[in-house]
């Protein structure tokens, strides 16, 4: 809680109960204060801020004699029934005073009035029991039940039947649906992922035994082509056996073979 005209914090001493003005640090529990009620609590020491004698202002046990409620207007801090005047910062720390200028503005640490806070939380505290207890609220002067949220009592019965109901047997089968919807998405996946990979196994396989016919083929193509032929030893010899040196032998179409010159015995020359 800082004041607006010199902007340093109020602070609780967890000694004495006296209050000083120090420079603010958010992340102090002794200056951090709040609503309870119509009562400015603070965090740090857990006790209640209070006005003891004429004008002297400190911190007491909540609830105790000291205890003091306080009525937020414009930023003003003034006790609750009471005309000793405004909470107000001065060299010494906070004191009660009639002065009503910055010296006598409180505010938090967005710079936004302490009244503010007080009104939100007296708001949350007038709904949040009443939405606890029930959801109607009477006008005894109308003699009918009107809802908070503006339903009709119809509608908001039949909206607490359906989400109290103790039969889950719609839930019971939405799941059990889901579920075997589920299981046929999951079986029609595992079939075209089982065909996808046979068509891929497939492909490779005829990949290899193409790569295998053609190295077959390049290694017959390279291989040299015979010139003998063991099956026809006899078209080879073409000269006799019995052929002499020297001697010119013709084989002609019919197979026979002559000698082309006929030698003369030496007797007959």
């Amino acid at each position: 809680m800082k004041n607006a005209k010199v902007k340093l914090c109020l602070q609780a001493s967890p000694m004495n109960g006296n209050l000083l003005l120090e420079d603010c640090n958010p992340e102090s529990d002794f200056q951090d204060w709040s609503w309870q009620g119509d009562s400015l609590m603070n965090h740090g020491t857990q006790s209640c801020l209070s006005v003891v004698g004429a004008n002297r202002v400190q911190t007491s046990l909540c609830g105790s004699l000291g205890y003091t409620s306080w009525d937020c207007l414009n930023s003003l801090l003034s006790p609750v029934g009471s005309s000793q005047g405004y909470l107000v910062a001065n060299r010494k720390g906070v004191a009660l005073d009639k002065v009503r200028g910055l010296k006598a503005q409180w505010q938090d640490v967005a710079d936004r009035s302490v009244c503010k806070e007080k009104a939100a939380e007296a708001e949350q505290d007038r709904y949040f029991p009443a939405a606890l207890a029930s959801t109607h609220v009477y006008d005894h002067t109308a003699g009918n039940a009107t809802l908070t949220l503006g339903i009709d009592p119809e509608e908001l019965e039949e909206l607490l039947w359906f989400f109290r109901r103790e039969d889950p047997s719609t839930w019971n089968y939405s799941v059990l649906a889901l579920s075997f919807m589920a299981m046929i998405l999951g079986l029609l996946l595992l079939a075209i992922n089982i065909v996808r990979n046979r068509k891929r196994k497939i492909h490779m396989y005829r990949e290899v035994e193409t790569m295998q016919q053609a190295e077959l083929e390049a290694k017959q193509a390279l291989m040299p082509v015979q010139e003998y032929s063991p099956a026809e030893p006899g078209e080879q010899e073409l000269v006799p056996q019995d052929q002499r040196p020297g001697e010119v032998v013709v084989q002609w179409k019919d197979g026979t073979v002559t000698s082309l010159y006929t030698e003369r015995s030496e007797d007959a020359m």
